[in-house]
């Protein structure tokens, strides 16, 4: 037990090593942190284009079918963009966007490469994803103690998923850049009083004032300069030796502490340093990298196009563009149009890529869309992340994944169950039953198990602080308890105490799993892998 273990954890924390069992693609040797690629700018001294009016967005006759046709970082300018804002100062936003082209990447190519090569063995069932943070980061609660008390409890999640499962965990942030949001209607209105609706605070202010709500392209700037500022925390943490292993029994929150949640918690991280001690005395000691660092990666959905577009690269390594303000970026229910704006430029930059798919999403038209954003049906390439509520999850998912398969495309399905589970309390909040939550993720593992595919991973909106956004789990958040800890910009977020025991029910499932595929060994047969 104690060896498997061990080299579970060592496997997820690793900079430096790598699955032995690699899907068919190239391999990149770089890490994800210390070894990066240049990068240049092939639009350095071309002229920004405003952004149109929402309203009147200009759309090309179509002359080709969707997906096809000479791709460059403007191409989405010819297509027709929804959810992006309508900015009065056209020459403050051309100024501001050829600003930002000058500015370092924030991500490079070769981290999004190697995070693609770690997607592709998800895909494969041999990893899985953790996918959280923020529904929306804030200019407002911008601070260290905010930031690292999210990656913790990542890395709590991660420390529980990989003794579950017996397999790397790949670490994905909602974080350093998940500034924008969609609106499911443009304007406002309280009162009687209609204004813009808030977008994010790298467009606009969430107070309800006029003045707030107009889009700032100044903020585009800000929001910069604080996903760059997070990343850096982020990667001093991940390899300065916060996230070493050694450190698990010192993860725990002290709101979570007194908890069923930290007492199952702490059992497993001794458990978890008893396997480190038997690795120790084998020779593989606390200051060796692979024991005090981790990797980890950003994402965040792509929405703001112009501030996108100003941040894509051209890497002088492969020759391939990279959009380089998040290694990972995905395309949202509202703007995952095939011939639309954001599928265009998604399908033109290398970066891993996420697809949002609802109870809404048609089986042939995703299989278009992942046609449309992987040409070439490069493992790792996509991820669908999938976002239905349980009841739809048994019913549609089924077909998307049974579409997916026939046409013979290598994805990662993943579980969003937040989305599909927002509800309005009494009070007048949105909130997310724990419990819906907690329906949809095994619905997804039912799923999976009964189409003998892979569950990729979970996507989740959470933070480390002690909030009162979701109702329930088992230190109970009531309907009356909302209103004393609410403080998203958003969406309702998971707390650490429910992350947590919902890392333990996901790793639970992985051990099942696990302990069901050894069974067909154990009685002298063996099973083929079951990726598609």
């Amino acid at each position: 037990m104690a060896t498997s273990t061990a080299s579970a954890f060592l496997s997820s924390n690793s900079l430096l090593l790598r699955h032995p069992q690699q899907p068919q693609i190239k391999p990149h040797s770089s890490s994800s942190f210390l070894r990066i690629s240049a990068v240049t700018n092939p639009d350095q001294n071309k002229k920004s284009v405003a952004t149109p009016p929402a309203a009147a967005s200009p759309v090309a006759t179509p002359v080709t079918t969707p997906g096809s046709g000479k791709w460059s970082v403007s191409t989405w300018k010819t297509k027709k963009a929804l959810q992006l804002p309508t900015y009065p100062d056209v020459k403050d936003l051309e100024s501001v966007l050829g600003t930002i082209e000058t500015f370092p990447p924030i991500v490079f190519a070769g981290e999004a490469r190697h995070l693609e090569e770690k997607l592709a063995e998800a895909a494969m069932g041999r990893a899985f994803l953790l996918q959280g943070g923020d529904c929306a980061e804030s200019f407002k609660e911008f601070n260290a103690n905010n930031i690292r008390d999210t990656f913790r409890v990542l890395l709590q999640m991660g420390a529980v998923l990989t003794f579950g499962g017996q397999m790397p965990v790949i670490k994905v942030g909602r974080m350093a850049g998940q500034f924008a949001k969609p609106r499911s209607d443009g304007m406002e209105e309280i009162n009687g009083v209609k204004l813009p609706s808030y977008r994010g605070d790298n467009v606009n202010g969430d107070a309800f004032t006029e003045k707030s709500r107009v889009p700032d392209p100044q903020r585009m700037i800000k929001a910069y300069s604080q996903s760059a500022a997070t990343l850096n925390l982020l990667r001093a943490f991940a390899t300065g030796g916060y996230a070493g292993m050694q450190r698990v029994t010192q993860w725990n929150l002290d709101f979570t502490e007194n908890s069923e949640q930290g007492d199952r918690y702490k059992e497993l991280a001794h458990r978890v340093d008893e396997a480190l001690g038997f690795m120790s005395a084998a020779g593989l000691t606390a200051d060796h990298p692979i024991m005090n660092t981790t990797d980890f990666w950003t994402s965040h959905e792509c929405l703001l196009l112009p501030y996108e577009a100003a941040l894509t690269r051209l890497d002088s390594t492969s020759g391939l563009h990279y959009c380089c303000s998040a290694h990972m970026l995905w395309v949202g229910e509202r703007t995952r149009q095939l011939d639309g704006a954001h599928v265009e430029f998604l399908r033109g930059i290398a970066n891993p890529l996420g697809i949002k798919a609802s109870d809404k999403m048609d089986p042939k038209e995703l299989v278009r869309l992942i046609e449309i954003m992987n040409p070439d049906n490069k493992p790792g390439r996509i991820t669908v992340i999938t976002r239905m509520g349980a009841e739809n999850m048994r019913v549609k998912l089924p077909h998307l994944i049974r579409a997916v398969r026939k046409a013979g495309q290598f994805v990662t399905w993943i579980s969003d169950p937040m989305h599909g589970n927002t509800i309005k309390a009494p009070c007048g909040l949105k909130t997310r039953p724990f419990d819906a939550i907690l329906a949809e993720v095994r619905a997804f593992f039912d799923v999976h198990e009964q189409e003998g595919s892979h569950p990729g991973g979970v996507h989740l909106e959470m933070t480390g602080q002690n909030v009162t956004e979701c109702i329930g789990g088992s230190r109970t958040v009531t309907f009356d308890d909302l209103g004393s800890r609410y403080h998203t910009h958003c969406d309702p977020r998971l707390n650490a105490s429910q992350s947590l025991e919902l890392a333990f029910v996901v790793a639970e499932r992985l051990r099942k799993r696990r302990m069901g595929s050894k069974r067909p060994a154990q009685i002298g047969g063996s099973l083929p892998p079951l990726g598609f």
